[in-house]
Parts: C-alpha cells; structure tokens; sequence
C-alpha cells in the first residue's frame, strides 16, 4: 500500500496506536522504537527450543479442554489420551527440542534415524502429555512463523486396540488446530515440513 492509498481513519489509527502526536513526535525524534511481539520460542542452530509445564491435567481433561478451546481433536487421539499408558505429570517444566525436517533428506527422514540423532545430542524421549501442552501452548499461526505443518512428539509409541503404534501431535493441515496421532515405525518415513520433538537433558549443578 502507498501513503497516498491511507484514508484517514487508517492516519487517525497510526497515531494513536503510536500514544497520540507526542507518541508520533517521539518516534520522528528516534526516542520511540517499534518492535515485534515477544515470540514464546527461539530458534538456534536451526533447532526449535520453548518451555512447557505440565499440571496433572488427565487425558480426558486435555479432550474437553482442547475442544473447548476452538482445538479439534480426532477419534484415534481421544482413544490415545484415554489409555492407561497416558500418564500425567504435575509440575514439570520441560525444555523441548524441536528438530527441522529439513535437518534430514528425504531417503534419512526415518523415525529411527531421527531417535538416533537426538541422543547423539544428548536429548530424550518426551512424556506423550507433551504433544498436549504443545498444541496448547501454540496457535496455528505460530506453527507457520516456525516453517512447520505438523510438530511430533517423539514419544514412547502408544498402541491403539488394534495394535497399531502411534505418535501424537499438533498440526494445522488438516482444516483447523488439531491434536492428531500418527501411525510410527522405526522405518516410517516423514515430511520435511515436519517438525520432531524431544526434551533437552537436564544438566544439575553441584
């Protein structure tokens, strides 16, 4: 859009987004700096890295909460987060990794190739809980703003009743936010729009 293309209401709304004339005369003199929101992640390295804390919320606690939070949440990740083998944690603060896809070629892109670069760092496999307080942590918009369509949690597989293991995960390409679950072997190959999530190793200090 050129200057000339702004009405007037857009002129009135710049100036009072920037605190009335003195705001717009603080900024002509360069004492006033205009700056982006506070991103909730940091990329380094091409590494994903954010925080997450877990608060003792059941699996079929996150279903109606997610849900009732505008998040959609599929049959086979409902049956997931019901399961024994769901298990919550209260109070936990988990720094998480999350790898680029495109760190692998397409013929690497394996699930066991990505498990075994992730110790090579010296990081380890999340609680499933995590692939929950992703998604809710995270809006659609910010999974674009981090290169990615889908962020799996690359946790211990869960078996659903017919003995299929699965991975659960946020994406936004299935039309809407959704928490999803991803059939996994050690040889399933990924997309590089993807992105893979562990924890980073905890380092106590004497």
């Amino acid at each position: 859009m050129k200057y000339g293309e702004l009405n007037l209401g857009q002129i009135e709304a710049v100036v009072n987004k920037l605190g009335g004339m003195e705001g717009v005369n603080q900024f002509l003199r360069g004492e006033l700096v205009l700056s982006q929101p506070n991103r909730r992640w940091r990329e380094e390295g091409g590494i994903i890295y954010f925080s997450v804390t877990s608060s003792g919320i059941t699996g079929e606690q996150w279903v109606s909460g997610l849900e009732r939070n505008g998040f959609k949440v599929s049959d086979s990740t409902k049956r997931v987060l019901c399961s024994a083998d769901f298990k919550p944690t209260n109070g936990i603060t988990y720094e998480i990794a999350v790898f680029m896809g495109k760190f692998f070629s397409d013929d690497e892109r394996i699930t066991k190739n990505i498990r075994k670069d992730a110790k090579i760092r010296k990081l380890i496999t999340p609680n499933a809980e995590v692939a929950c307080l992703i998604r809710e942590k995270f809006f659609d918009k910010e999974l674009k703003a981090m290169g990615l369509y889908w962020i799996i949690t690359m946790h211990k597989p869960i078996k659903d009743s017919e003995g299929n293991l699965l991975l659960l995960n946020a994406n936004r390409s299935g039309g809407g936010s959704w928490l999803y679950t991803s059939y996994v072997s050690p040889g399933s190959k990924w997309n590089r729009s993807l992105g893979f999530a562990f924890v980073v190793s905890q380092v106590s200090s004497s």
